[in-house]
């Protein structure tokens, strides 16, 4: 054993605990390893030769794998050779096949499998440190001995399926990241990503928060977590003509987020740039109540700009699609155009999510979505609203409820007093709908019991409701199974309502139409947007006549910031970046409580995994302790930059709705919009548009009051239906 110990650096016999207390979080790291024997290895000269032979014995290959660190199978290890004179090197790199160079000869048979596992009967001459790279595909053996190398191996590989490419350039020098080890991810920073295609499965060089640089490792995206990934082909990759036209420093910069890059001044630039372009791209956007369309300036398909308009056109059809729902995507204009949005709005293209997600929206789940490109401009169907005339009046005795990602709003009216109010917090994350149907039923039975009786039953819930009641795609039931969802979710509603109270009228719409239909009520005007800054973004938009438009106006969806490096949100699954989800919320404010100075706890902070959930208790938290930093003295200057930051988002967001919707009031609501640090928010809102868009200077912003905050969306959820 003594004289064949250079074969320690390839194996770790299960006696010698001492090996593994050196380890990494992460795995054992044979070349490093190797490396260390070798540093310590005093080279012994001997011009003696002997025979010697090592008794089988059980040893351990420690092979990496992809994510994984795997025990290859038990290997019976055979050795007898001469020992040359002089310290020998070895190399060897197989996929199945093995090679070896050195000095001194060798001879090896064996059988190598992928996937991180291996057998092998080893004759070799031995003497030196033999470095030896186990791919993740095969393991190879080889070693080196005196005189010219020779080396034989034979083997089969299994290819692991391949990797999708990934976009690394947003991870920089210092970032924080969650690395996958042993089961479970470690806190680590970027150390470097090279560009080195020899490093294109493990680009990243990691090190380990708490450990020695001896630690360091690469690794690929496959047990990276960070918000900087991107994986390529499932989100919209901007070209890079379209960075320097696209991406607009904003005149009112965002404190905290500098590299933020206001969507509308990107359309704002681009049409500029394309104002005397000849060709156009016509869409419609058909849904079973409506029509949108749009007309849109395009570059020559010629030209190296055409793939601007591509990807711009690809953004604003999101918009219009999160605006108005959609089942079929109808193209008009230069045909590679239309091609590319074409393969966009497919499955497995960048607007994947849109496509799967649209027939849930619309209610027709076993209808796909369809994209056609017609040949005449006459054969897009015309723009089509369909207004909703809603009730305003809560005459009688009614029940209503308002259901949020936090809490379930209950309220009984009886001929417009509110006699009973309960919050009542929930876990919408249930992957049961009877947690659902019971949590909602034992609330409303409370405030059932305030009532003499009950003569209709109002509601609003976050996602999209048909006209008929169904939860045809409620964001409040994310981790119910399909099949599931359809049996049980679509029609809880009518069910609640039912067992509550019989065939009672009954009407359920979406939470932010609620607020824009009670801000009509507070305020007593029309041309009304609500936009509720809670968990998420929940908007919602009334006409002159203080109706609906027909439209779901789901615009936490709508991409706000075109940074390449905006982030991404657990709503869409990482498919896009920029969303309003993470800009007008608890999420807008406590992405940036770090940056703004703010005392947290670790796993409060945006680089955490805890942070990347749908859940939001803690971002509740976070938010509660940016509002206590907000009084102290010492931190409100900092502090006053995470709401002039919200305020920034929220001004350009506004410019950016103000497109399709004829926007005169604005009802915030949300806790965000709370105390001091609310009132800066509004402020440097107003500043965004009086200054970058005089246009829009004279939209009036509305809070709501404590009555309105707790009972004022209610109250207008009772009277939606008509006795």
């Amino acid at each position: 054993l003594k004289t064949a110990s250079s074969f320690l650096p390839l194996f770790l016999v299960k006696t010698a605990p001492s090996f593994t207390s050196q380890l990494s979080p992460s795995r054992l790291s044979r070349a490093r390893w190797s490396a260390q024997q070798a540093e310590a290895k005093t080279t012994t000269k001997t011009t003696s030769h002997r025979t010697f032979s090592l008794p089988t014995t059980v040893l351990e290959i420690m092979v990496t794998r992809g994510e994984e660190t795997q025990v290859a199978e038990e290997v019976e290890v055979e050795v007898e050779a001469e020992v040359p004179v002089a310290k020998a090197k070895g190399k060897a790199k197989g996929k199945g096949k093995g090679k070896a160079k050195g000095k001194g000869k060798a001879k090896a048979k064996g059988k190598a499998k992928g996937k991180g596992k291996a057998k092998a009967k080893v004759a070799a001459g031995v003497r030196g440190v033999m470095k030896t790279a186990l791919k993740p595909k095969a393991a190879a053996t080889a070693a080196g001995g005196r005189g010219a190398p020779k080396a034989a191996a034979k083997g089969k590989a299994k290819a692991k399926a391949k990797a999708k490419a990934v976009d690394y350039s947003s991870l920089e020098k210092g970032a924080k990241v969650q690395v996958k080890a042993e089961g479970k991810f470690w806190a680590a920073e970027v150390v470097t990503v090279s560009k080195d295609k020899k490093k294109a499965s493990a680009p990243v060089k990691v090190h380990f928060l708490g450990y020695t640089k001896d630690s360091d490792e690469w690794v690929g995206a496959d047990r990276l977590k960070s918000k900087a990934l991107e994986t390529k082909g499932k989100s919209a990759s901007m070209p890079p003509a379209a960075r320097k036209l696209l991406l607009v420093k904003p005149k009112i910069a965002a404190p905290l987020d500098p590299g933020f890059r206001p969507v509308i001044l990107a359309k704002k630039a681009y049409l500029e740039a394309a104002k005397d372009c000849e060709d156009k791209l016509e869409w419609a956007l058909v849904r079973a109540d409506g029509v949108a369309r749009y007309s849109l300036p395009v570059f020559s398909e010629k030209s190296k700009e055409s793939r601007i308009s591509s990807y711009l056109a690809g953004v604003l059809i999101q918009e219009m699609i999160w605006q108005r729902s959609a089942s079929e995507l109808m193209l008009h204009g230069p045909a590679k155009i239309c091609k590319a949005l074409k393969a966009a709005y497919s499955k497995g293209g960048a607007y994947e999510f849109e496509v799967m997600s649209m027939p849930n929206v619309c209610g027709t789940p076993d209808k796909p979505f369809v994209v056609t490109i017609v040949e005449n401009l006459s054969d897009l169907p015309e723009n089509k609203d369909s207004p909703q005339v809603c009730g305003k009046d809560a005459n009688g005795c009614r029940l209503a409820f308002d259901l949020g990602k936090s809490d379930i709003k209950t309220v009984a009216v009886k001929d417009n007093e509110v006699l009973y109010s309960k919050e009542t917090e929930w876990d919408v994350t249930a992957e049961d709908p009877e947690y659902h149907y019971n949590a909602i039923m034992d609330a409303m039975k409370l405030a059932k019991a305030a009532l003499p009786k009950v003569d209709a039953i109002g509601g609003s819930a976050t996602g999209t409701i048909s006209a008929d009641n169904d939860a045809t795609w409620c964001d409040i039931f994310p981790n119910v199974k399909p099949d599931v969802y359809k049996e049980k979710v679509v029609p809880i509603f009518k069910r609640i309502a039912k067992d509550l109270a019989g065939d009672v009228p009954l009407k359920v719409i979406n939470d932010g139409e609620v607020t824009a239909l009670a801000a009509v009520q507070a305020i007593k005007k029309g041309n009304v947007m609500g936009i509720s800054m809670g968990s998420s973004e929940g908007a919602g938009y009334a006409n002159e006549d203080g109706n609906l438009m027909g439209w779901i106006s789901e615009l936490c969806y709508v991409k706000l910031d075109l940074n390449p490096k905006a982030p991404t949100d657990p709503w869409s699954k990482g498919a896009h970046r920029g969303l309003s989800h993470l800009y007008l919320g608890q999420r807008g404010a406590t992405k940036l409580a770090e940056k703004g100075g703010v005392d947290i706890p670790d796993n409060y902070k945006f680089s955490h995994p805890d942070m990347s959930t749908i859940k939001h208790e803690h971002h509740a938290q976070c938010l509660k302790l940016i509002q206590k930093a907000m009084e102290k003295e010492e931190k409100k200057e900092q502090v006053s930059k995470i709401y002039e930051t919200c305020g920034v988002y929220l001004g350009y967001a506004l410019a950016q709705y103000s497109e399709f919707y004829k926007i005169d009031h604005v009802m915030i609501l949300g806790r965000v919009s709370k105390g001091a640090g609310g009132d800066i928010m509004l402020d440097t809102a107003k500043k965004v548009l009086a200054e970058e868009f005089p246009q829009y200077a004279h939209i009036e912003f509305h809070t709501a009051d404590d009555h309105f905050k707790g009972v004022g969306q209610c109250i207008a959820a009772a009277a939606l239906p008509k006795i």
